[in-house]
């Protein structure tokens, strides 16, 4: 039998719902270019309900359980004393998010002799060591696609909150006040805009797809360029490098994986590089910029605006430095955790542990490292230094 470790984050600080502010979230079949959604044997979950904290489980218990496996849900995952720390001993399989990831370091691994399989409830999967993963022939896998289009949907809501200045106009609102030309200052029209992409996969083209109808004139650069038909069909300029997508465009999103070639990529060189008042949204993760450097853009006027939901660590410190800075539009990690996306995410994780328990092969597009290699999804989006 399995020992799993679910690592999930916390409840709602007034406990979890008795009620939900809808009925239902509308089914997802599929994807674009034919990947179905999860297609688990079961579920024990209703989809809308909170399944990513710790009491919603990912809607596992009942199925592990009746299996005769062990299953442990925290969100107690950092420092040698943590619930993850002293469960990791002889846990075989482990479950994290990228919205409370659970970081399997190399040293981690080290210390899990019986670890087979690090799950990703989601996608993204940078917060385990690849590398030692490789090494110990364990499996890495992703729940891919699930929760890509929200994502993009809240990056395309970023770049408009952000050139439209629609936070500040809010404070005033609530604030009580009519403050036109405040509100107004540092408003724009994001019609006719040059906005770029760093990355077109999954995230990458959802989000310039959603964008075209705003009238923007679109950019992108990425390792693999996309087929000549779908660059027409969107009216898309392609990069050879992200250094001239950063200097040729008003808005960049960021949409890459973070490996060894992109982490500090957007320092102050880069940054600097862009126009003056040119907006970045990362919902990728936050490691691809330089952390400060992005505060010296806002306080100088080099960047207009920043926005994302990726931090580094998460949690962040009370007292990090993208909580006070100026012009941003910063959100904890919740950009794929929509409870629509967790009714997929969770779905995905109980067919991978079906797969696995079973001895079946877990899905090629589900897969970032197996049998001692990167595989799979992770064979496309993933790099580390054996390849």
């Amino acid at each position: 039998m399995a020992k799993i470790v679910c690592v999930l984050y916390d409840d709602p600080v007034t406990g979890c719902p008795t009620s939900y502010a809808r009925d239902t979230v509308p089914a997802v079949a599929g994807y674009p270019g034919g990947q179905t959604a999860p297609t688990p044997k079961d579920i024990d979950f209703t989809p809308g309900e909170l399944l990513g904290s710790v009491s919603g489980e990912l809607g596992l218990r009942s199925f592990l359980e009746k299996a005769g496996h062990t299953l442990v849900v925290t969100s107690d995952k950092e420092g040698p004393d943590s619930v993850l720390d002293r469960e990791l001993a002889d846990a075989d399989v482990v479950i994290s998010q990228p919205f409370w990831p659970a970081y399997l370091t190399a040293e981690r691994i080290a210390r899990a002799p019986e670890l087979k399989l690090a799950v990703t409830a989601g996608i993204g999967s940078d917060h385990v060591d690849l590398e030692a993963a490789m090494s110990r022939g364990i499996t890495v896998a992703e729940v891919t696609y699930s929760n890509s289009i929200s994502v993009a949907e809240h990056t395309v809501m970023q770049i408009l909150a952000l050139v439209r200045n629609y936070l500040p106009s809010y404070e005033w609102a609530v604030k009580g006040g009519w403050n036109i030309a405040d509100c107004v200052e540092r408003a724009y029209d994001l019609e006719a805009m040059n906005v770029g992409t760093f990355a077109a996969g999954r995230i990458g083209l959802a989000v310039l797809r959603r964008l075209k109808p705003f009238g923007v004139k679109l950019h992108y650069t990425d390792r693999y360029r996309l087929p000549a038909e779908v660059e027409r069909e969107l009216g898309l300029t392609f990069h050879e490098d992200v250094r001239s997508l950063a200097r040729s465009v008003d808005v960049l999103s960021i949409h890459a994986p973070l490996v060894p070639s992109t982490d500090g990529l957007f320092d102050d060189e880069l940054i600097g590089s862009m126009q003056r008042g040119s907006y970045i949204v990362n919902p990728a993760r936050a490691r691809i910029v330089d952390r400060d450097a992005v505060v010296r853009a806002l306080e100088s006027g080099r960047l207009a605006g920043y926005a994302g939901d990726v931090w580094y660590p998460q949690p962040p410190a009370a007292d990090h430095p993208w909580r006070t800075m100026p012009h941003h539009g910063m959100t904890p990690h919740v950009s794929g955790t929509t409870l629509s996306a967790q009714a997929r995410y969770a779905a995905g994780t109980r067919e991978i542990l079906e797969c696995w328990l079973d001895g079946r092969p877990i899905r090629d597009e589900y897969l970032i490292v197996d049998g001692g290699a990167l595989a799979g999804t992770g064979a496309h989006s993933y790099s580390t230094g054996r390849r």
